[in-house]
């Protein structure tokens, strides 16, 4: 089991939340998307390594931009 934990500084609302973890979702391998709208962090699980790149790709594809850490 592999766990990413990252921020998303511009998610302010649950449309947020909904479209970033629905773009993270399709990364192969995911399990589970977790989000704290209050301290704008995501946590992924995933039953396989994460590529960076495919979460900023994600992030980016729901209009967001993830920031590592």
């Amino acid at each position: 089991m592999n766990i990413l934990t990252f921020r998303v500084p511009g998610m302010t609302c649950g449309h947020c939340e909904k479209a970033v973890t629905d773009e993270v979702m399709k990364i192969s391998g995911v399990e589970n998307v977790q989000i704290d709208l209050d301290t704008k962090s995501v946590t992924v699980t995933s039953d396989s390594a994460l590529e960076w790149a495919d979460v900023e790709t994600a992030v980016d594809e729901a209009g967001f931009e993830a920031v590592a850490g």
